[in-house]
């Protein structure tokens, strides 16, 4: 059965390309079209909505007064990320909502930097805080991490092993940053095991083998940099 998947794949569909005849997933052998049209659609509507809604945030940031309260210019800069962790995940070409989002931040920083003049603190934690969402913005462009963070994630708590085993080097990489020492112990036991199961699974994916390495070389970078 000949399925083709889009090019420029939402987070359902993605995640169908994902575990189709991927002997890690225990359903990898049933994707079919229709599923895969199915997610398509809903994929399709999840990015309707977000061209039909962006607008209304654009026109509320355009239109923040330069002297508006704290809480208001915090507000607006969380949705602001919320919106382009959003964009990153959805299908279709979402770069002009995206530079939209980085130029409205721009502006709403330059003033917040300027009402903070006078105050090197402040000013040190606005540069903290510009810096790390420089490297949040970065970490999104890989699609797994989109997926990850998305509320409606399609990566079940049972999938997640099985999607970071077949994920690439760089990517998984990328990934294991979203999990703390505790999650990131259980991900590797999860992981471990499912190799274990069944030595065809580790025949027909061999890179899975390889993934499982890298999660433990990270977990024993952990555990050695937390003795110092």
């Amino acid at each position: 059965m000949t399925i083709s998947f889009s090019n420029a794949t939402g987070a359902r569909e993605r995640h169908l390309r994902r575990k189709h005849l991927n002997p890690l997933f225990a359903d990898g052998t049933s994707i079919n079209p229709e599923s895969v049209r199915e997610a398509r659609s809903q994929d399709r509507a999840d990015a309707e909505t977000f061209e039909q809604e962006f607008p209304k945030l654009v026109e509320e940031a355009v239109a923040l007064p330069p002297l508006a309260d704290s809480d208001v210019i915090l507000s607006l800069k969380e949705r602001l990320d919320k919106a382009y962790e959003q964009a990153c995940g959805l299908s279709g070409d979402q770069s002009r909502p995206k530079q939209a989002i980085r130029r409205l931040l721009a502006v709403i920083m330059q003033a917040v930097r300027k009402g903070a003049a006078g105050d090197p603190q402040a000013q040190r934690e606005l540069e903290q805080e510009e810096l790390a969402r420089e490297a949040h913005f970065a970490l999104l462009e890989y699609p797994l991490i989109a997926d990850l963070l998305n509320p409606l994630s399609p990566i079940g708590p049972r999938e997640l092993a099985p999607t970071l085993l077949s994920e690439t080097e760089i990517s998984l990489q990328a990934a294991l940053q979203l999990f703390d020492d505790a999650q990131l112990q259980l991900l590797y036991r999860d992981a471990r095991e499912l190799l274990e199961r069944s030595s065809k699974q580790i025949a027909a994916a061999p890179h899975a083998a390889a993934r499982l390495k890298t999660i433990e070389r990270v977990l024993e970078s952990r555990a050695a940099a937390n003795l110092h």
